[in-house]
């Protein structure tokens, strides 16, 4: 599970970076929003390879995606399944 902030929900919700940066490693995401109509968003992904994963995450690709699709890095929390 992935919570972090936007700039704007509704351009993150459309943006096709999500797709573009994890689909060519297998991850498959769910995105939510918060009902109250703040700017959290979440994501559940289906992550095969957690090494790939962290790979691309710290990746100038994913730091690009995360820029058009106005992430607020500094708000990012991941939670991994035990």
């Amino acid at each position: 599970m992935i919570f972090h902030e936007v700039d704007d929900v509704e351009h993150w919700l459309s943006s096709p970076k999500r797709e573009e940066v994890f689909g060519p490693l297998g991850i498959t995401v769910r995105t939510f929003i918060d009902p109250a109509k703040s700017n959290r968003v979440g994501l559940v992904a289906e992550v095969p390879d957690m090494e790939a994963f962290q790979r691309i995450m710290e990746s100038e690709a994913a730091a690009e995606a995360m820029k058009f699709d106005g992430v607020r890095p500094d708000t990012i929390l991941v939670l991994i399944e035990p």
